[in-house]
Order: C-alpha cells, then sequence, then structure tokens
C-alpha cells in the first residue's frame, strides 16, 4: 500500500493533475489489450518530461515500488500491466515532436507521441516513416520502440527498431543517458540502443527517440486476390517472393476475418471467398508497373478466383483499412478475443494455416486468421469469452500445440507483439535455458534490484 507521504511528494514534483491514485482510476490502468490480464497499480503518473521520469523514478524507488511504463496500453502481451503493482509511468503525455530534420533526414520526439501523428508530420514536410502498426492511431512511439513494433509495411521497410538512430532514457538508478545519434554510422562501443529495443521497458525507459526518415515512393498499385482455399494463398506468398519481387505490403485474411470485415465496414468484400491477399507494390511508376505486372503474373498462374486493381487512391485507402480494422471487427462478435503473432517461414505458410484449421477443428474453437503473410507473421485469433474457464482452457492448448509446431518449422513466438507476461513461457522453449539465463544477466546488469517492468519476459527465479 502506498503512503500518503509518497503520494504528496509526488504530486509536489509532477503536479496534482499528473498523479492518480483513486481506486476507480488505477482499475482502468490495470488492463492492455491482452485478455485475461489484469494487475491493478497502486499509483499512476503522468509525466510531461524527462526531468519528471527521472523525478518519479527516484520516489519510486525510494518508497519500494515497482514501476511499469505506459503508453496507450494497445499491447497484445501484457507488456505494460503492473504485474507487481507499484507505479505506472504513463508517458502518453510526453507528446511533443521535437524536431524534424530536413538535412539529415531525421525526426526526434518523446515517447509519447501517436504514431500515426509522427507519420503524417513528417509526411507534410515531404519525409517517410514507414513503420505503420495497426495500432497507430492510438499506438505510442515509445511503445512500438520497446514492443519492436511491426506493421503492413514490414515486407519491404522492415519494422519500428530499423529506424531508431538514438535514445534518451532513464535507467533503474535514475541517470538519464543518450545512446545513438543522427550520424549514418556509428560503431563505438556496445549498441545500447539496439538493446533497448524490444526490452518491453525492463532495462530503462525512453523517454525520447531519433528515428530515421526515407523519401516516400512516387507512386504505388493496390490489389486484391481471392482465392478458394487458404492455402493456395499461402502457395501465392511464396511464388511472389521467388520471382524477386518484394511487395511493401502484403496481408491475408482468411474467410472467418473476411465476413467479421465486411460486416464491420461494409466495403463489398466477397464473403465465400476462403482467403484474400491485400497486396501492394511502391516505388517509381516505371518499377510499380513492372512488379505490379508481376505480382499478377503469379497470381494468375496459382489460380486465384479473382484479382481486383483498386481504381485510385481512395479505394486502395479503405482497403488498407479495412485490413488494419480486422482485429476490432472480430472483437465486435466476440466477448474477447485472443490474438498471436506465430511467425514463420515463408516457406511454411501453407502448412501453418493447415495446422490452425487442424487444431481449431479439435478445440472446437471459432479462429479467425490474417496477418502480414509478406513476412510470415500471422495473427490467428480466438474469437472466445474469457468469463468461460473451459473455452478459455482449449484456447491456451490450441496455441499452445501451435506454437510446438511453429517452433519446428524455426519460426518465433513472436513477430511484433513481444513477450510481455503472456508468452514467458514459450519464450523459454525457443531460447532454452542459456537463453534466458544471458537474458537475466543482461537485466540484472542493467536494473539489480529488479524495479522496472518486473515479471515480464521471463519468469523471476521463484517462479520458475
Amino acid at each position: 500500500m502506498i503512503s500518503k507521504t509518497v503520494i504528496q511528494q509526488l504530486i509536489d514534483k509532477l503536479g496534482k493533475d499528473n498523479v492518480v491514485n483513486e481506486t476507480e482510476d488505477l482499475l482502468v490502468l490495470g488492463y492492455d489489450a491482452t485478455p485475461g490480464l489484469h494487475h491493478t497499480p497502486d499509483v499512476v503518473v503522468y509525466p510531461t518530461s524527462t526531468e519528471d521520469v527521472q523525478a518519479a523514478l527516484q520516489l519510486a524507488r525510494a518508497a519500494g515500488l515497482p514501476i511499469t511504463p505506459r503508453g496507450s496500453g494497445s499491447g497484445l502481451s501484457g507488456g505494460s500491466i503492473p504485474a507487481k503493482g507499484g507505479m505506472v509511468l504513463c508517458l502518453n503525455r510526453m507528446d511533443n515532436i521535437l524536431e524534424i530534420d530536413e538535412e539529415n533526414l531525421t525526426v526526434t520526439a518523446q515517447a509519447g507521441v501517436i504514431t500515426l501523428d509522427l507519420a503524417n508530420a513528417v509526411l507534410a514536410r515531404g519525409l517517410f516513416y514507414p513503420p505503420d502498426p495497426a495500432s497507430q492511431k492510438i499506438s505510442t512511439i515509445g511503445g512500438n520502440v520497446m514492443e519492436d513494433a511491426g506493421g503492413l509495411r514490414c515486407l519491404k521497410y522492415g519494422v519500428t527498431g530499423d529506424y531508431v538512430m538514438a535514445l534518451k532514457c532513464v535507467l533503474p538508478d535514475g541517470s538519464i543517458i543518450t545512446t545513438g545519434g543522427k550520424s549514418v554510422k556509428d560503431v563505438a562501443g556496445y549498441s545500447f540502443k539496439d538493446l533497448l529495443i524490444s526490452s518491453e521497458g525492463t532495462l530503462a525507459i525512453i523517454t525520447e527517440i531519433t528515428f530515421r526518415l526515407i523519401p516516400p515512393p512516387q507512386t504505388n498499385q493496390t490489389m486484391l486476390a481471392y482465392f478458394d482455399n487458404i492455402e493456395t494463398a499461402g502457395k501465392a506468398v511464396s511464388e511472389i517472393i521467388a520471382a524477386k519481387i518484394i511487395p511493401s505490403t502484403m496481408e491475408i485474411m482468411d474467410k472467418t476475418t473476411i465476413n467479421c470485415v465486411e460486416d464491420y465496414v461494409k466495403i463489398g468484400l466477397p464473403r465465400e471467398t476462403a482467403a484474400l491477399l491485400l497486396i501492394e507494390v511502391d516505388g517509381h511508376p516505371a518499377v510499380v508497373a513492372e512488379e505490379s505486372a508481376g505480382v499478377q503474373k503469379v497470381l494468375k498462374q496459382v489460380k486465384a478466383t479473382e484479382i481486383h486493381i483498386a481504381a485510385n487512391k481512395e479505394e486502395a485507402l479503405d482497403l488498407a483499412t479495412a485490413r488494419r480494422m480486422a482485429l476490432s471487427a472480430m472483437a465486435r462478435v466476440s466477448p474477447s478475443t485472443l490474438m498471436e503473432d506465430a511467425t514463420v517461414p515463408r516457406s511454411c505458410m501453407a502448412q501453418t494455416f493447415a495446422e490452425i484449421e487442424r487444431l481449431a477443428a479439435k478445440y472446437d474453437l471459432i479462429v479467425g486468421t490474417f496477418g502480414h503473410a509478406g513476412d510470415g507473421n500471422l495473427h490467428p485469433t480466438v474469437l472466445c469469452d474469457e468469463r468461460d474457464t473451459d473455452q478459455m482452457k482449449r484456447a491456451h492448448a490450441f496455441f499452445d500445440d501451435l506454437y510446438t509446431k511453429v517452433l519446428e518449422w524455426g519460426g518465433t513466438v513472436s513477430g511484433e507483439h513481444g513477450i510481455g507476461i503472456a508468452k514467458k513461457e514459450y519464450l523459454a522453449r525457443q531460447v532454452g535455458p542459456g537463453g534466458v539465463a544471458v537474458m537475466k544477466r543482461i537485466k540484472k546488469a542493467f536494473d539489480p534490484d529488479g524495479v522496472l517492468n518486473p515479471g515480464k519476459i521471463f519468469f523471476d527465479d521463484q517462479e520458475s
């Protein structure tokens, strides 16, 4: 239980409006977007500067409070849930874009800036920030870095971490460091920047980020391809890559997802088709024309039932928006949605879909699958009710079996959602005891007292 003295010290340092400790307010800040996980914090603070973060962290340490960083709470693995109670550091009021440097092609912003706001701000200056997680309208760039978030354009442009050039952060002892910079080449010393990316707030609190930017593509072409079975759609993905065409986007939706999305957005998606691929190529007009023709050739060779070319930018945007709404659309028809991000080598796509269908039947579950087909990152989503204990047991057994196969095929238990609370056991299977031991040693070096985001990524010694 947090003392009134500590609450008053936080108010004195950060201001009354930036400190929350009423029970009803704390309850809603104990969730993220992961079903079945909730822990109530003792206090939530809203810093507006790096110095505020430093002050809050120092007060929390003095009071013996665990510290959990949080952005918009859109995570899908429990990473921002205060597993041990204590203080939640909610960074979404640190929402200033500090600099757009057109000469060096960089942008520097506080951790609480919304992803889409950052992308739109640099686009207005003729620059392009490619990472585009489906949650881009609400997720923060700090959360994106902490999870190394992906998105629809990962296939061609990579994930968030590929664009991070520098980080300012507060270490558990309260010291402030900056790692990286605007230099395109920098191999001086340990690459702390790369270690902090995807560390899920367990090593430091990131407060400012500098991203590299690139020129935007001159044009693009968006296509939809329909298939009478999902295995053929998986084969199409492999064949397009084998043809040495790298689309900017290659997304897949199965029949369950298609119907949920069509119920929601009503843009005329074919309800009877088994699967669809949303494909976009971009770049120089001549390259786009050549790659579009190449993609269509492959789709015809594998016998896609229909190929539809977006007539204009508005239609292309509608199609991409429909894909981004997949999880929201499924959430409308089920009390809970349990979504994972199993990722496999692209050559294993077809057999992964077959395994998902087999396991859904085995455990009597409704599963909608969508995801980033071009990089093998799939989001099988169980439509369920977390109040139904038996159904949730079957849902977790479904994923347990699926990840066993994913790891057998050389895949990974997370392509973009992180480990958090939800996937600690799966990670231990993937990296083995030696891998977990190394991670724990790194954690101990940064955070010897274990105060930053405890209970995440790997089991504590008393849990294992």
